[in-house]
């Protein structure tokens, strides 16, 4: 090879290098958009609006809460084996060893967590956790707490969005084991949450507790959602209650 090809291969290698160097970092830069874009807490993927929210609440029976005589957490068989009527999706089929506990953490999860199908044991990478999205107030000043981030999975509450409790009032006292066990292991009515906000929240229904921060508009689209489905009531407080709430996710100003 002589000196004026040597140059030339030179000149040849350190542009290829100065352009793998601009295409590497605009991937990174991409990649870095998407991971942002992807965990930005208490971000919506889907918009709810208030007429949907309408047509649902106009849906649902009024009628007065049932007692609570006979009721146990054991008469809603819960954590059952991940099974396609409980709504979870194709994407989560390969979890049927796995509780509906384990696939919900797994649906709800922001970055590197995986659930191993075969041992249901979840593994939470550098970059995994939950956020949890109903949020809590300061008891002095009533404002919105931050978010709170959860990176061990022991710490963080299944919640049922309509309480178990509160189902049973609602109607599920008269309905048979199989449709319990739905009610306690359906995908719509479960969500993963900060065990204070869940402590706070209890198993009181819509007229005694909301969300208190953006998550409230998606909170009462599920809520209804599972009433409509397994054919649970509201009570005339509840029933009023949801309709000034869901008139405020007409107006965002309204949400607090």
């Amino acid at each position: 090879m002589n000196r004026q090809t040597s140059r030339v291969a030179r000149s040849a290698r350190q542009v290829l290098a100065v352009c793998a160097a601009v295409v590497l970092t605009a991937l990174v830069a991409v990649g870095y958009l998407v991971i942002e874009e992807w965990t930005e807490p208490g971000s919506e993927p889907d918009a709810v609006h208030a007429g949907e929210l309408t047509e649902l609440l106009a849906r649902v029976q009024v009628a007065d809460e049932l007692p609570m005589a006979g009721y146990s957490r054991e008469e809603f068989p819960h954590w059952e084996p991940n099974r396609p009527e409980y709504g979870f999706g194709d994407e989560f089929a390969q979890y049927a060893r796995c509780t509906t506990r384990e696939v919900m953490l797994l649906r709800d999860a922001v970055g590197s967590v995986r659930l191993d199908p075969k041992t249901c044991d979840l593994s939470v990478g550098s970059t995994g956790g939950w956020q949890d999205e109903y949020g809590t107030l300061d008891r002095q000043t009533g404002a919105l707490n931050p978010y709170k981030w959860m990176t061990d999975s022991s710490g963080v509450d299944a919640e049922h969005i309509v309480p178990l409790a509160e189902a049973w009032r609602s109607g599920a006292a008269e309905l048979d084991e199989d449709t319990r066990r739905r009610i306690a292991n359906d995908a719509t009515n479960l969500v993963a949450s900060d065990p204070s906000a869940n402590r706070s929240k209890g198993d009181q229904d819509a007229a005694n507790y909301l969300p208190p921060g953006k998550f409230r508009c998606t909170y009462l689209d599920r809520y209804l959602r599972v009433k409509v489905t397994f054919g649970l009531t509201v009570d005339p407080a509840e029933q009023t209650a949801l309709r000034t709430a869901v008139a405020a996710c007409g107006d965002p100003t309204g949400l607090g």
